[in-house]
């Protein structure tokens, strides 16, 4: 390593999901108190209401004695992912790297230290994929391992997205690649992961992907059957804007 970046953006986007945070988030400050990388750890609310408001405050808190670098940003309005991962990232415009890791937990909080580090090493952006190796197993239901393989398919055919997992929800960006495409992003919900990495591979930048331990979790907000049509409509829409 030539030497440690100014600042690292972590954020947690979370929306009514104090509870599940609650759980993931003690292990990630945890986690996060063991490194010496300048890690600013963001937990960014998509507008839960007044009384996620409060369950926040009270978590971040309790993570704050753990590890110092939390705060809180709150949106002033439910728009979705998308919308509060760019929100949050664009309020530290000296990070030299942006990240984000999903409040659920199914990937762990030292995996997912263990793609900061890697991405910082190599000066490459690194993306966490659910993949069975040696050393990484899967806990899905055969519902959810069907939809993300046909998800994936999809994203291949409309975007041409060579990604093994472009939804998995712990990425680590470098910042100047992000800012290259930022004003371009248009998606606010969970197309938002495959409109960042089409833009970024149409943009030229490149990336590492790492096989992580996935486990689904219980209360997830998205419904699959419910939200591909919404999925898939929204990968046109971003073939549609950038090709």
């Amino acid at each position: 390593m030539s030497g440690d970046p100014k600042q690292i953006l972590l954020v947690t986007p979370v929306w009514k999901d104090s509870a599940r945070l609650a759980c993931f988030g003690k292990d990630l400050a945890a986690v996060l108190a063991t490194t010496h990388l300048p890690i600013r750890w963001m937990i960014a609310d998509d507008g839960s209401g007044d009384e996620e408001r409060g369950r926040l405050q009270d978590l971040a808190k309790k993570f704050g004695a753990v590890f110092s670098g939390v705060e809180l940003h709150f949106a002033n309005a439910h728009r979705g992912k998308g919308s509060i991962i760019r929100e949050a990232w664009a309020l530290a415009a000296e990070a030299e790297w942006l990240t984000f890791v999903d409040a659920d937990g199914s990937v762990s909080a030292e995996d997912f230290l263990t793609l900061i580090e890697h991405a910082v090493t190599s000066g490459t952006s690194v993306l966490a994929i659910r993949k069975r190796t040696a050393t990484t197993h899967i806990e899905e239901s055969f519902i959810r391992g069907l939809a993300h393989r046909g998800f994936l398919t999809a994203a291949r055919v409309i975007l041409g997205l060579r990604c093994e997992d472009p939804q998995c929800g712990a990425k680590v960006i470098k910042a100047a690649d992000y800012r290259a495409v930022e004003a371009n992003l248009l998606e606010e919900g969970f197309a938002f992961d495959c409109e960042l990495l089409a833009a970024l591979s149409h943009n030229g930048a490149v990336w590492t992907e790492v096989p992580v331990t996935w486990i689904q979790k219980k209360g997830a907000k998205v419904r699959l059957f419910r939200d591909a049509w919404r999925m898939f409509a929204a990968l046109l829409r971003i073939r549609n804007a950038m090709f």
